[in-house]
């Protein structure tokens, strides 16, 4: 058995390069549905009101598994954002 010996510096750096490495070949796979809290903190909003609203409105998909469980979905929020996004000068 070998034993390999590093200085501190140089094992937090290869830490970090491992690291890197299985986070390329595995990205995060972000959830398609998202609770409320999620939801206001992606929207920056805090009201209950207006998630009742965007819901209301048809701006935002959701689903009701349960009745007091709604899921909000990723991609119809960002295409939300993203329709309401302002170019620049």
């Amino acid at each position: 058995m070998e034993v390999i010996c590093l200085e501190e510096e140089a094992f937090y750096k290869l830490i970090e390069k491992v690291v890197d490495r299985l986070k390329d070949k595995n990205p995060v796979i972000q959830e398609r549905w998202l609770n409320e809290e999620q939801t206001k903190k992606l929207l920056n909003i805090r009201s209950k009101t207006t998630m009742q609203t965007l819901r209301d409105e048809g701006k935002i998909r959701y689903s009701q598994p349960h009745r007091k469980i709604i899921l909000y979905d990723r991609d119809s929020i960002e295409d939300y954002l993203e329709q309401n996004a302002k170019n620049t000068f």
